[in-house]
């Protein structure tokens, strides 16, 4: 018989981990907490909270009152330790959040927890804070690993990385002493080989288009790995559909200026707070066209260049670089939620084809404590 494994969902958000659990199968979800009353209605309009009880404030949680559960999960808040915010850590009191993850754990004892944060909380206050979160978990007799991992990796087109602790109670004496970091196991994503396709100096070799490019230099043209044919009169005209090639090319010499334009084929490409031109992310505002999306964040907004013409994602496109469906995107937007809220959501959350894929990690891991008596 197949055992499910019951969760409790803190600082659920639209429920990004109650997604990707879902997705995993084989979980139920006994309870949640959240305290943003339209996160509340859209996570009440996207799944069935029948008979699950609801807390709105993470403090004020009577753990007697608790029923019991297998895991605990969270994504407790994370400005205080982001790179982008003030970083002050536990001085903030947002970032005391994860101790009230701690209290239920110490009250509650489930056998698993999965929390998830920003990178900054490895090096807030030179390690201090993610030491002092390590050390309250291991004296609650948990077995711990932790990893960052990107979105991006993960079948969505955004880079998000973010670091998941993930922890195990038990497991610390007998000859089956299990250790939960099978559960974060996953493969290193390894970079695309270089393919050689024409031989030749460098700047003139061509390589394969699905391969990484060729180190650019001062004599070459361009990223790509074609020829391109550029208009050479002043202010050359580009065209979106190539004009009629002749036999002559002697353009800026004759007067049939721009009879040989170049046609600008420019992919999608992810662009940063598209009306902001000063904002940046990590340095850069622009990325490639085959580059994931910068990460969702709650203050940023996202947009895409192409072909010269610059667009913000639209809320739905944000949903989905998240991993959640079309048809969860439109109960909420049934609800007449705003666009602000909508975008706010998505920043919020976390990505659930990572937690669908640390789902199915720890029902492995499950099955077999289970078998060995644990």
């Amino acid at each position: 018989m197949v055992i499910a494994i019951k969760f409790f969902d803190c600082f659920a958000g639209i429920g990004g981990f109650r997604s990707g659990l879902e997705k995993a199968g084989g979980f139920k979800c006994v309870g949640y907490c959240e305290i943003d009353k339209y996160a509340v209605s859209a996570y009440r309009a996207m799944y069935d909270t029948e008979g699950e009880d609801f807390y709105s404030d993470i403090t004020k949680i009577d753990t007697g009152s608790l029923r019991d559960f297998d895991l605990l999960v969270g994504g407790f808040p994370c400005q205080p330790f982001s790179l982008a915010g003030k970083r002050l850590s536990f001085n903030d009191e947002r970032g005391n959040m994860f101790f009230e993850l701690a209290r239920i754990l110490e009250a509650k004892r489930p056998r698993y927890f999965i929390f998830e944060n920003v990178p900054g909380l490895l090096s807030a206050q030179k390690g201090y804070c993610f030491a002092k979160i390590l050390d309250t978990l291991s004296e609650l007799g948990y077995s711990i690993c932790w990893r960052v991992l990107n979105s991006a990796d993960f079948g969505v087109a955004q880079s998000r990385k973010r670091v998941y602790i993930v922890g195990f109670f038990g497991g610390t004496g007998g000859q089956f002493c299990p250790s939960p970091i099978e559960i974060l196991a996953f493969g290193t994503q390894h970079e695309k080989n270089l393919r050689l396709l024409i031989n030749g100096s460098q700047g003139k070799r061509v390589y394969a288009a699905d391969g990484n490019a060729v180190t650019q230099c001062s004599s070459s043209s361009g990223g790509r790995t074609g020829l391109y044919f550029i208009d050479q009169n002043p202010d050359p005209s580009i065209t979106e559909v190539a004009r009629c090639i002749t036999a002559r090319q002697d353009n800026g010499v004759t007067n049939h200026k721009g009879e040989h334009s170049a046609v600008l084929v420019e992919e999608p490409r992810p662009i940063l707070n598209p009306f902001k031109e000063h904002t940046r992310q990590h340095g850069r505002r622009i990325k490639e066209a085959d580059e994931p999306m910068f990460t969702i964040t709650v203050t940023d907004r996202h947009g895409i260049v192409h072909n010269g013409r610059i667009r913000r994602l639209m809320p739905i496109e944000c949903w989905r670089l998240q991993g959640f469906t079309d048809e969860q995107f439109r109960k909420v937007e049934a609800l007449g939620m705003s666009d602000a809220q909508l975008y706010k959501q998505a920043g919020n959350a976390v990505t659930t084809n990572v937690i669908e894929a640390i789902g199915k990690r720890l029902k492995i891991f499950d099955e077999k404590v289970r078998e060995n008596g644990g």
